[in-house]
């Protein structure tokens, strides 16, 4: 959920929806010039309580952020506080109770992903040791009540906060208790777009099985594997889900355009301040008939803003966000983007993952995506079997497409191996979550705060 305003000076007026639909075509390119963007986050706790720092305590969110600065990274003001930092490797963001997030920058290969993981890693390691605290790498906080987290000064969370509890019974919760590793990937064309996004789709609760790590609720096991993608299940149903519109006929950037139009606003963002426009719509703000700002037409700036409003399971702007996994350790961050590039970036790649989903119909689609949180990779799937029965055949695809890319690090490896944490989960038969339910259940007697020492960087 990167967070870094856009000047919004010059940006152009909206005058017409081509505009719009000409925002999506804006980020086509040519496959040499395709990039991997890789965002990860971690949750920060105090070594001595595993208290979630608030942002201005000592050795809090503040004082992380300014001890970043040493490597080169600057500040991103709001309201006289720093809420983000800007550097070579991309961008850092606070999420809403400061979870922290690498937003990476746009690389050629995973070779260059995972140093840049690396890099960020053990620049934060570095700054918590100092400061005292530690960073885990989970879905979701294993033992915090929504009370006793704290909230970072950023206007458009301020907003959500307030309004989530108006549209779904867990909005909060996944503001507060979740985090999650994603991937945004390019597209060449409307049409290889539209591939992309229907595999995307169509694997997401692949890869959430495969990635389910958030197992335990305020210190105890909450009968899911993956409770951070349960939690999209309500937090606000104009805005989430697995958008069936993406398979039917004539799909492309107009369809995805009219579908974000429909997604209630949260906020404006003017002058460095955030005003409220929770529930009000985006086609009244292109009519000049927006309450809040009566007779004011909206900027580009401010459809990019409102697209990164809306939360499906794949999200289109000027990429494709993979959205369906959870938070976890360094291999499973480079392990991610793998996957994804693996099946998206190699046309025969992309071809026989779409052949291996393109019968599935949308109710089959839905019941996959309802049945992984609880069952992950024994989910049933559509035809008989379990998600499991393909998974290692996904794999493959993905381990062909990352051979047939071609990229190799200096000491001659391809991309295929970042794939070998997916390949020893179906290996096992278990999903992280069930690794760490076994440990609950046996080495820890039933004390969640062993999962401090299993799961931190």
């Amino acid at each position: 959920m990167t967070t870094i305003p856009a000047p919004k000076k010059t940006s152009p007026t909206i005058e017409s929806r081509d505009q719009l639909i000409a925002s999506f075509a804006g980020g086509e390119k040519p496959k040499d010039a395709w990039r991997i963007g890789t965002e990860h986050e971690k949750f920060v706790y105090a070594n001595g309580d595993h208290h979630a720092p608030s942002y201005d305590e000592p050795s809090g969110i503040r004082a992380l952020l300014g001890e970043l600065e040493q490597y080169g990274w600057k500040p991103v003001m709001e309201g006289g506080n720093a809420i983000a930092m800007s550097g070579p490797d991309g961008s850092i963001s606070l999420e809403p109770a400061g979870q922290f997030e690498l937003s990476g920058a746009p690389l050629d290969s995973l070779h260059e992903t995972c140093a840049e993981t690396g890099r960020h890693l053990e620049q934060v390691k570095a700054a918590g040791e100092k400061l005292g605290i530690g960073f885990l790498g989970l879905g979701m906080w294993p033992d915090k009540t929504r009370a006793e987290l704290p909230t970072m000064p950023k206007g458009r969370y301020a907003i959500m906060l307030r309004h989530m509890p108006r549209v779904g019974s867990m909005g909060l919760d996944m503001m507060l208790r979740t985090c999650t590793i994603q991937v945004n990937l390019d597209y060449a064309s409307e049409a290889d777009m539209v591939k992309k996004f229907r595999v995307g789709l169509a694997l997401q609760p692949l890869a959430t099985a495969l990635f389910a790590n958030s197992p335990f609720t305020e210190g105890r096991p909450n009968g899911m594997l993956s409770y951070r993608s349960h939690i999209w299940s309500d937090t606000d149903p104009h805005r989430t889900g697995m958008l069936p519109f993406v398979f039917e006929d004539g799909f492309g950037y107009e369809r995805y355009a009219e579908y974000a139009l429909d997604v209630p606003m949260y906020f404006v963002y003017r002058e460095g301040k955030y005003i409220d426009a929770a529930g009000l719509s985006f086609r009244d703000f292109l009519k000049g008939e927006l309450s809040i700002l009566p007779g004011e037409k909206p900027t580009l700036d401010d459809w990019t803003d409102h697209l990164s409003t809306a939360f499906p399971e794949v999200r289109l702007k000027t990429f494709l966000e993979m959205r369906g996994a959870d938070g976890g350790p360094w291999n499973r961050i480079c392990a991610l983007p793998a996957l994804w590039v693996g099946l998206l970036y190699d046309q025969s790649a992309l071809d026989a993952a779409w052949d291996l989903v393109k019968d599935w119909t949308i109710d089959e689609r839905q019941a996959l995506r309802d049945a992984v949180p609880k069952l992950a990779l024994n989910a049933p799937i559509a035809g008989g079997g379990k998600l499991r029965d393909i998974a290692g055949q996904v794999l493959d695809i993905a381990g062909a497409g990352l051979s047939a890319r071609a990229r190799f690090n200096r000491a001659g490896d391809n991309e295929t191996g970042f794939l070998d944490p997916l390949r020893e989960i179906v290996r096992s038969g278990k999903v992280p979550a069930e690794v760490l339910l076994e440990r609950y259940n046996g080495a820890w007697n039933g004390d969640v705060s062993k999962v401090y020492d299993e799961a931190s960087f």
